[in-house]
């Protein structure tokens, strides 16, 4: 007998059995509830959607062309303070010091166009050269192999440190000062030797003891130009994560 009763509920007209399929029960609208957050069950949810997703901010022109200017600026003061004269024509001078720092700090292609601005400003007519030179005549004097390479010792200082962004404490100084000292050991001083051995018109393994005088000073000037950016790195970190 109860078997026969739920036969005649299950077969009674107007009742919802297992083999009928209702607006409610179609897929279609069930993945549209499922998708859907309920405000009453999971409030986060609705404001998370209601939200914008989170952008990370990008570099704007106006704060790469501050950058790019401040940066030669101090190029300019590193040269105009008084160096130290070597008997070679070409004074000791923090300008290395500021062009390694430009590419540690600012990233190879900011640090290139900073140096490359610096250099322009002074083959112009301003006297932003060491010793208060200008012109387009330092490029014939003794030191046009070294003004040469700084653009390229600001870039491959700048594309090394790129590391630093995965490096933490003493191992990030150390990738700094090694981005550094080799960015200089492979531009500026091969270029600063042959353009003193065209000047004095030596043979280059003369100028090379020659310029071997700027070897220990360069080596303190990249340790405390990796100082420096360690610094600027741990106040504005946005420079390492945002390099250009």
């Amino acid at each position: 007998m109860a078997d026969a009763r739920e036969h005649d509920i299950l077969t009674a007209p107007g009742a919802t059995g297992p083999t009928q399929t209702t607006d409610a029960a179609r897929p279609d609208d069930a993945v549209t509830h499922l998708a859907a957050p309920d405000p009453l069950n999971d409030p986060a949810a609705v404001l998370d959607a209601a939200l914008p997703a989170p952008v990370e901010r990008p570099s704007t022109v106006a704060t790469d062309l501050a950058l790019v200017a401040t940066f030669a600026a101090f190029l300019a003061v590193c040269a105009i303070i008084p160096g130290i004269p070597t008997g070679t024509g070409v004074p000791v001078t923090l300008q290395t010091f500021g062009v390694v720092l430009a590419g540690l700090v600012l990233g190879w292609r900011r640090g290139t166009l900073a140096v490359l601005l610096y250099l322009a400003v002074g083959l112009a007519g301003v006297p932003v050269f060491s010793g208060g030179a200008s012109g387009l005549a330092v490029l014939a004097g003794p030191s046009a192999g070294y003004l040469v390479a700084f653009p390229f010792a600001a870039a491959l200082a700048g594309w090394l440190a790129g590391a630093a962004r995965t490096a933490t404490g003493q191992a990030r100084y150390l990738v700094l000062v090694a981005s550094g000292v080799i960015g200089t050991a492979l531009t500026i001083h091969p270029a600063g030797i042959v353009g003193m051995a065209r000047y004095f018109h030596v043979d280059v393994s003369e100028a090379f003891g020659w310029g071997a005088v700027y070897f220990p000073g360069d080596v303190v000037k990249n340790l405390l130009a990796a100082g420096v950016a360690t610094a600027v790195f741990a106040h504005y970190p946005d420079l390492l994560r945002r390099r250009r």
